[in-house]
């Protein structure tokens, strides 16, 4: 295995997911206030977000397949291109006041996510296992460039779009555009090896290296039977669809009570940088401690964000909310996603990562549509009450997982 290699691949993924999450951020900052305004109800201001998840939905089985054969460079590429196109779509429609082209938009946009999120699973592929928490940990600290990008850049777009005597809103969608084509190049150009090459190579090592079963295909049953597998999925599912119904709806949220949207990108913010900023301390806390214990202790910090965020309008309580909103997904999300890689041999990773990403997206895609219902109709704080109780799922299970099977820790980390 070229060790020199698998860190320059590992690094290009961690360039590429900054530039997706960029790209993403600087839509969906605006995404549910476009929904808001385009369509006239409030109870629709979720529909931008269920759309987007159903695209990504759609196609994170068919990407993940493509990828097992014909490469992730190829999968990646495409995603970040479908990227491009959605968020051009996007602003387009925000100009001409259109909210089905707006929609459409943002199913292209989810098809793009959908593709890109599978970066974390190449880099995982190519480490042996006493490393894979730190290395898709690096690649979701990507995220941090999002974090402060596409907040940032959604005051300075609005009022350039302002100047041009054009809809503030319609000015992030350009940036998420530009964002997005330069990941498909630098994608493009420098993700050579193939991850999933020398992820093959390293499976052919022997178990040692891969820490993956041996055998053939198992069937789903058996893959599900594992309390290990079990905790795995909920950790990755559930963390994402509290994390995508609190924080799609908080901006609505804010504007509703007089903020502006200053605050609002000083809120999502906090809260992108609490899914990535702390990235590489959740990998060694991975690696070193084990996959239940953090995927435990992302739910407890998850849950306290769920207490948190219906307490005050002050923009920096919610903000605090927002950050530990972010840094439990972050827990759950590089857990579950090391376990999954841990439990899944070369052959069952593309059918696995696929099938968990697509019902992540659809589960999320019913938070999302459900949190515009649900604050509609019964306000902010019941949909933080309703993601408390969903939460206490991974939480049990995680600790199923621990005490049916102590895990070990791996050898101490330099």
């Amino acid at each position: 295995m070229n060790r020199a290699a698998v860190q320059r691949l590992t690094w290009v993924l961690f360039f590429g997911q900054s530039l997706g999450s960029a790209g993403y951020i600087a839509g969906s900052t605006v995404a549910t206030i476009v929904g808001d305004k385009l369509s006239g109800r409030a109870a629709l201001a979720g529909v931008p977000g269920f759309v987007y998840l159903l695209g990504s939905a759609a196609a994170a089985f068919p990407a993940a397949r493509l990828m097992e054969h014909s490469g992730r460079r190829l999968g990646l590429a495409l995603g970040f291109a479908l990227g491009v196109g959605g968020a051009l779509l996007a602003g387009w429609s925000v100009l001409v006041e259109s909210f089905p082209f707006f929609l459409v938009g943002m199913v292209i946009m989810g098809a793009a996510n959908g593709s890109t999120n599978l970066a974390r699973y190449g880099a995982a592929e190519m480490h042996p296992v006493d490393e894979r928490g730190r290395a898709i940990s690096l690649v979701v600290l990507g995220g941090t460039f999002g974090a402060i990008v596409g907040p940032s850049v959604v005051g300075p777009m609005g009022q350039l779009a302002e100047s041009l005597h054009r809809d503030a809103l319609a000015g992030p969608w350009l940036a998420s555009a530009v964002l997005f084509g330069v990941g498909a190049l630098l994608i493009s150009l420098f993700l050579r090896p193939d991850p999933r090459d020398l992820g093959r190579t390293l499976e052919a090592a022997g178990p040692a290296e891969s820490a993956a079963p041996a055998g053939p295909l198992r069937p789903v049953r058996e893959v599900l039977a594992l309390s290990g597998a079990q905790a795995a999925i909920a950790a990755l599912v559930v963390g994402q669809v509290v994390m995508v119904m609190i924080m799609a709806i908080t901006s609505l949220h804010m504007v509703h009570h007089n903020h502006g949207l200053g605050d609002v990108s000083l809120v999502i913010m906090a809260h992108t940088l609490g899914m990535f900023g702390l990235s590489l301390v959740t990998g060694r806390l991975v690696d070193r401690l084990g996959r239940g214990q953090t995927i435990m202790a992302g739910t407890g910090i998850l849950i306290l964000a769920c207490l948190l965020a219906p307490l005050s309008q002050n923009t920096y309580l919610l903000a605090l909310a927002l950050f530990l909103l972010g840094l439990g997904w972050n827990f759950c999300y590089v857990a579950g996603g090391a376990m999954l890689t841990d439990m899944l041999t070369v052959t069952e990773r593309g059918r696995w990562q696929g099938s968990i990403d697509l019902l992540i997206s659809l589960v999320s895609a019913a938070g999302s549509l459900g949190s515009g219902a649900i604050f509609a109709a019964l306000g902010f704080a019941w949909m933080s009450w309703f993601s408390l109780a969903v939460t206490l799922v991974p939480l049990a299970l995680a600790l199923n997982f621990i005490l049916r099977r102590p895990q070990p820790r791996v050898a101490a980390l330099p």
